[in-house]
């Protein structure tokens, strides 16, 4: 199969308005006749596929949430091509058939490159290493015990020993529970509005000891969705004496604070929580510098009834995948504090380089995984369109730049917007 796209805009590539693809890679000029297929993209930008190194596709045990096609179908129609997905499943990802089962499901759908993140510990409890060797050999690319942070720090050293010689990155959920018992974040609000709160210092403590230990022990760790000031901090003055961290936040972290709390909209309680205005510059700032090094998206599905409840009663999280982009456009490229190139960094190359994925590539010869958006047109996002089982997100009739308008993975298309 040849494809050609013509009249692109392709990102970090001035001058260049043309694609060519043949076989599911990136290919050499050929002849629009000898091309089975001639796409005009009408000036909108292409950026490599995106890869998101934290989504939840729920799959097996809470289909009812997600499924494993459902949940690559929506990221497709966000312009992911690669996803990760974490091991909070039922049964738990913490053993090689349970990761076989979600290869295979994944490649039956054909819809992302999906490359599962297996359990830290057994069960994700804290207490027993995971069979990490028998789970690369299966597929899995990272461990972590997602949510549940690793408390133990004995057990912490533990795994990052162990998975270190697996060549396997560790990513933590930064959080001490002893400190976390509320709904949102603890301040102004949380008291304004009768609700308990967590403290910023919950994330940083955690935060900070996993920069010790990665620094004594020399082995790198990534901290996942980093939300405080203090943890921006931190983890900048770490890098600049060589510690082997790495970091990620999340669109809702540099878009929104937790004054949308005080109406109870469940959409908006999330975890990490939604923090203070000060701490969403910090994370910006944190992007522009180069202390962040990825944007994922936590995506998060949950059913209506899981969130249609009392504010402390419902399930944290959101969906994430079809506004990521948009979203980064939106608020960082279009005001001017970064470019796209480096947003397409954050939400491509580096996720990729964290866990050698190897993509982004779109040389001759490299999988042909790209995505294209327009970036010059207003769009209203409408959770009602979306691909997800799921409908919990806080972005509906939001107006927004960067609408997905296709998707190609390997050639194929994966997604491609109606007109």
């Amino acid at each position: 199969m040849r494809t050609i796209l013509k009249n692109c805009k392709v990102a970090g590539r001035p001058g260049q308005n043309v694609i060519y693809i043949d076989g599911g890679k990136f290919a050499d000029a050929f002849e629009e006749s000898a091309a089975d297929e001639v796409i005009d993209v009408k000036g909108r930008t292409v950026v490599p596929g995106l890869v998101d190194m934290h989504i939840h596709l729920r799959e097996p045990g809470y289909e009812y949430k997600e499924t494993i096609a459902t949940g690559c179908a929506s990221a497709a129609k966000g312009g992911y091509t690669s996803v990760c997905p974490m091991p909070n499943t039922k049964p738990v990802a913490d053993n090689a058939a349970v990761i076989e089962a979600v290869v295979k499901k994944a490649q039956e759908a054909g819809l992302c490159r999906v490359y599962p993140i297996g359990a830290a510990t057994k069960g994700i409890e804290g207490d027993q290493i995971s069979e990490m060797g028998l789970m690369k050999e299966a597929g899995i690319v990272a461990v972590s015990d997602d949510g549940r942070p690793i408390k133990n720090a004995g057990i912490m050293r533990k795994v990052l020993e162990y998975s270190s010689d697996f060549d396997l990155p560790v990513l933590n959920h930064c959080e001490d529970k002893d400190l976390s018992e509320g709904a949102m974040n603890e301040g102004e609000v949380s008291t304004s509005i009768g609700i308990r709160g967590i403290p910023t210092a919950a994330e940083d403590i955690m935060i900070a000891r996993d920069i010790i230990l990665s620094e004594y022990l020399n082995i790198p760790v990534h901290i996942c969705h980093v939300s405080t000031m203090g943890g921006v901090r931190m983890i900048r003055e770490a890098k600049a004496r060589g510690v082997k961290v790495t970091c990620e936040t999340c669109p809702h972290y540099f878009t929104m604070t937790d004054r949308l709390c005080e109406n109870y909209d469940t959409n908006f309680k999330m975890h990490p929580p939604l923090r203070t205005e000060e701490h969403r510059l910090a994370i910006i700032a944190g992007i522009k510098d180069g202390t962040i090094d990825a944007i994922a998206t936590d995506n998060a599905p949950h059913h209506q009834d899981e969130k249609e409840c009392e504010f402390s009663n419902a399930m944290n999280g959101i969906l994430g995948s079809e506004t990521a982009f948009a979203l980064g456009y939106t608020y960082l490229v279009r005001t001017g504090e970064i470019t796209l190139e480096r947003l397409v960094e954050l939400m491509c190359h580096n996720p990729s380089m964290i866990l050698k994925l190897g993509r982004g590539g779109m040389n001759t010869g490299d999988d042909a995984d790209l995505a294209v958006f327009d970036v010059d047109n207003e769009f209203v996002f409408d959770k009602n369109s979306m691909l997800s089982k799921s409908r919990n997100t806080p972005y509906d009739g939001w107006k927004l730049y960067g609408e997905t308008i296709m998707t190609i993975m390997g050639g194929k298309k994966t997604y491609e917007k109606l007109c």
